[in-house]
């Protein structure tokens, strides 16, 4: 087990952990859960890196890329160039409430004020992208509303809602969630949009790596984010097959709170927040809904751990080849839950973990939502 951090501690990492968390990010077929499983297991990044390619050639995979030490510096140059940053979980200036979703970023990539982003009266305005004249004025007054009570707006600077959301922020402060890197905005048209925000002591984040464009896939993991920062969702204007539900429904996982503005039926651009509605996401007309129904409220029920840092330490020995075999028999194409798994194999919990992660640095694990994985064939 890891040890946590002490709520108000808020430790830094020095230049050369900095350097080692970046590169082990950076490295092949290592996202933000896997991440945190090899700190659990190797104690540190540093020791993790070192272990890497043992641990991929166990899974199957003997040419497992990891990030060069200069490659790492670079980015880090990059930032600082960019007058960006880059912001550790447990740091201060991380957003706290980010750090208890399942598999939060280990490192965020961030522009601008970091007291906006520390501010735990947070709330996300989503919807779509051709909103309505009607839906985009809505969405400003609610986001004027929100901003003049002391919560700061998250939303994804796109178009539409999200931009009307973000502008009509601009005075209390507003946070915009990137799908690329922190240097690839889009739409490139909201460049002025961006420079508001930051000139008003707003804040953009990404965890996608510097230079990186985005593309399709990468914005669901954007709205992960955004509901993740949030007490809330707000959803205006989301069709049936729209990103927003996406958000919506990272939001549930989260354990955040749902509201929702209902719009005509006849009006294909309402048929997503209707359905949110009609499955128990809260109807709002107002910003008074929003304030009356987290009223009192400055933390989300929180589903997830606290945050962890580096206690050192070495990695508990290697399991058998006996036991990565049960684990391969019992896995097949259909996900099943981690804790069904390690009931059933009888073996002990750190064990079966280990055996994942080499599976899954090898790319024959995929994780699945709902603490699920299964075989990649």
């Amino acid at each position: 087990m890891t040890a946590e951090p002490q709520p108000d501690a808020n430790p830094r990492l020095d230049e050369r952990q900095r350097l080692a968390w970046l590169r082990l990010i950076r490295s092949e077929n290592v996202g933000p859960r896997t991440f945190r499983d090899l700190i659990d297991h190797f104690g540190t990044a540093e020791a993790a890196l070192e272990g890497l390619p043992g641990l991929s050639r166990r899974g199957g995979k003997g040419n497992l890329r990891i990030c060069p030490e200069r490659e790492a510096e670079d980015e880090l140059s990059a930032h600082e160039a960019a007058g960006a940053r880059l912001v550790a979980m447990g740091e201060p200036g991380y957003p706290p409430h980010l750090r208890h979703i399942d598999g939060p970023p280990p490192l965020l990539s961030v522009r601008g004020s970091g007291e906006t982003l520390s501010r735990p009266q947070t709330l996300a305005i989503v919807g779509a992208r051709n909103a309505s004249l009607s839906g985009r004025k809505f969405a400003a007054t609610i986001a004027g509303d929100l901003s003049a009570n002391g919560y700061v707006i998250a939303s994804g600077l796109a178009r539409g809602i999200d931009a009307a959301a973000h502008e009509a922020a601009l005075a209390g402060g507003t946070v915009a969630v990137f799908a690329g890197g922190i240097d690839h905005l889009y739409p490139p048209e909201h460049g002025p949009l961006l420079t508001a925000i930051l000139d008003a002591g707003g804040t953009a984040i990404s965890e996608m790596p510097f230079g990186w464009k985005p593309r399709g896939r990468d914005f669901p993991r954007r709205n992960r984010l955004i509901s993740g920062l949030s007490l809330g969702v707000v959803v205006i204007e989301a069709a049936k097959a729209s990103g927003s539900l996406h958000t919506a429904r990272f939001a549930l996982e989260q354990n955040r709170e749902i509201f929702a503005v209902p719009g005509s039926p006849l009006d294909t651009r309402s048929e997503g927040a209707n359905r949110l509605i009609q499955q128990g996401a809260a109807l709002i007309t107002c910003a008074k809904d929003i304030l009356d129904a987290l009223a009192g409220r400055s933390e989300p029920t929180l589903p997830f751990g606290t945050g962890f840092s580096e206690p050192g330490g070495s990695a508990p020995e290697d399991p058998s080849d006996q036991v990565r075999q049960r684990i391969l028999t019992a896995l097949g194409p259909t996900p099943v839950e981690v804790d069904d798994l390690i009931r059933d194999l009888g073996e002990p919990p750190r064990t079966v973990h280990v055996i994942l992660l080499e599976l899954e640095l090898a790319g024959r694990l995929e994780r699945h939502r709902g603490q699920k994985v299964s075989l990649v064939y």
